[in-house]
């Protein structure tokens, strides 16, 4: 095969004829396996090839939407239960703030939960922190019927707790072990596990040994929405907003729709060639898959260093020592132990190795990029002008660089746009600051971009300086464009009201809902992570409030919904 290049054609429903090369091999490599010159079908391959959704995505929609349709009927008060086929797809998109995200995240589906509407939806996505919230919630299998005030105690719990043991001497030696490890597997190891260990310790304080593979046990049965977790893949040495893939992770598979290529969650960082599985690794647990998810922060160690960590006089020299009783030559030879900041502490990894998800490119081999401009899947998912040039395509990278998606769009849209979802309502959680509507905006030009209906947003300058707890935004020519309601996190009608509908009467209860929810004098800003149990209780409340006060705007939501559904069908 030296020297060689041997091409298999492939046919799929999707990618029309394919082409897959096998490229010319270093003097002295070996493949293990044997190629059949000739026509090979996809499903012969480890890698999934196809815009389609999974096996196991499908079956669960079959069975959500007839959960769903008794909960329509139930909730809009129906005379009968919508058929399968007329049951709006109903997707909550939910966007980034570290833990405001989560904890807020918590308090929107305890107001939807209180409103029976958690089984109306279809899909639940996370980016960066709010993914903190979903991937605790996805441990209990039948979390969405149970009261989620016991998950909201225990995220409470770790929330208000002090998160300085993070960066005490036991569980540096502790990182350095899990690190240590993940390079003897073989991996690239970055400034994101190690942020994923501290996340790990923030939300459990222990070691967790799930994965993401587990929560196929929580949508079997389409008793719970749909996870999907969101990430970009990007170049090192181009900037987000010029090239940026947006990947997804679900309990059954990770993948890249741009390429309609996708493996199992089970095989996420093992090596892959010509579409087949050559080097099974472990699955990684789901606190390295959150370092990736938000891995912002990652390149903020140093300000979370100096946020949970006061000085402890002594504190280098036991962390010395603590480093040397592990008697590991492989940190005692690279590592270097200066007083100082966290990412001098790791400074192999800081200062020499960028600082987002590095894993295998699973796409390796695999030729998807041939007549790419002719293609008309492939050219409705272009992400910039880069992707004119198929040898600038990410199946001719020996990697891919996974990092947080607020590098892109603070909240994941793109990843429940697919017209394989057929999306038709979104409930938008945003918990963003500065920009409420910039996803909005952000998602609106992205659409435009790829021909995906989307409706237009248009926004007062009134009410971008002064936000409303709702919006709802309808394109109301086309059916197929997604009914988008928009939650900003603001705190308008709770300061006068506990309840919806119910005024503050007393000096407690106007202080209980007098709070800055943004801003300098507020608590939740971004880096930081620990809050008192009165701010966690605020914050939580407050969104939980602003779903109720909103019922009216969801209800008719998912009555067009189901009435846009319909005409959707008639027109199809």
């Amino acid at each position: 095969m030296m020297g060689k290049c041997i091409y298999l054609k492939m046919h799929t429903e999707h990618l029309g004829m394919a082409s897959i090369p096998v490229s010319t091999l270093p003097q002295g490599q070996e493949l293990e396996f044997s190629v059949l010159v000739g026509k090979v079908s996809f499903e012969d391959l480890d890698v999934r090839l196809g815009f389609n959704l999974c096996r196991g995505e499908q079956q669960f929609l079959l069975r959500r939407k007839e959960r769903s349709s008794r909960a329509l009927k139930k909730i809009l008060k129906l005379s009968k239960a919508p058929l399968r086929s007329e049951v709006p797809t109903v997707a909550v998109v939910s966007s980034g703030g570290g833990v405001r995200a989560m904890t807020a995240f918590y308090g929107h589906l305890l107001g939807l939960q209180e409103l029976s509407l958690l089984d109306t939806l279809t899909y639940v996505c996370g980016i960066s922190g709010s993914t903190w919230c979903l991937c605790k919630l996805y441990e209990d299998p039948h979390w969405s019927h149970k009261d989620l005030q016991e998950a909201i105690g225990i995220a409470r719990q770790f929330v208000t707790s002090s998160k300085a043991r993070a960066f005490s001497a036991e569980q540096l030696v502790y990182y350095f072990q899990q690190l240590w490890l993940l390079e003897k597997e073989g991996q690239n190891v970055t400034l994101t596990d190690l942020w994923g260990l501290i996340i790990e310790y923030f939300l459990h304080q222990k070691e967790n040994p799930r994965t993401l593979s587990d929560q196929q046990a929580a949508v079997r049965w389409g008793q719970n929405p749909y996870p999907i977790y969101a990430a970009i893949n990007v170049k090192p040495n181009v900037d987000s907003s010029m090239f940026a893939e947006w990947c997804e992770f679900t309990p059954y598979e990770f993948g890249i729709h741009k390429y309609g290529a996708f493996i199992r969650s089970e095989d996420f960082g093992s090596k892959f060639f010509m579409g087949l599985l050559r080097e099974k690794r472990p699955e990684p647990r789901v606190s390295f898959l959150q370092g990736i998810w938000s891995s912002a922060f990652a390149a903020n160690l140093e300000e979370i260093w100096k946020e949970v960590v006061s000085s402890k006089a002594g504190f280098i020299e036991s962390l010395k020592a603590a480093i040397e009783s592990l008697h590991t030559s492989h940190f005692e030879t690279r590592m270097v132990m200066p007083e100082g900041a966290i990412s001098s502490l790791f400074q192999d990894f800081s200062k020499y190795r960028f600082s987002s998800g590095e894993n295998v490119n699973y796409m390796r081999g695999l030729y998807l990029h041939k007549d790419y401009l002719k293609n008309k899947e492939f050219v409705a998912w272009k992400g910039t002008q880069l992707d004119a040039l198929p040898n600038h395509l990410t199946p001719m990278e020996d990697n891919l660089y996974l990092i947080d998606g607020n590098f892109s769009i603070n909240s994941p849209f793109p990843l429940v746009l697919h017209q394989e979802r057929d999306v038709d309502v979104i409930l938008s959680l945003n918990y963003s600051w500065e920009a409420p509507f910039e996803v909005l905006y952000k998602t609106e030009k992205y659409c435009e971009e790829r021909d995906i209906p989307f409706p237009h947003i248009a926004v007062s300058e009134e009410d971008k300086q002064n936000p409303k707890e709702c919006y709802m935004f309808i394109d109301a020519e086309n059916p197929k464009a997604p009914i988008v309601l928009h939650f900003p996190l603001v705190n308008n009608t709770f300061q006068k009201c506990k309840a919806p509908g119910v005024v503050r009467e007393t000096e407690e209860e106007k202080s209980s809902g007098n709070f800055a929810v943004n801003g300098k004098t507020s608590p939740y800003y971004t880096m930081n992570f620990t809050y008192e149990p009165v701010e966690f209780d605020q914050l939580l409340e407050l969104c939980r409030y602003n779903i109720m006060n909103n019922k009216d705007a969801i209800f008719k939501a998912l009555a067009l919904g189901l009435k846009r559904k319909a005409e959707k069908n008639k027109r199809e």
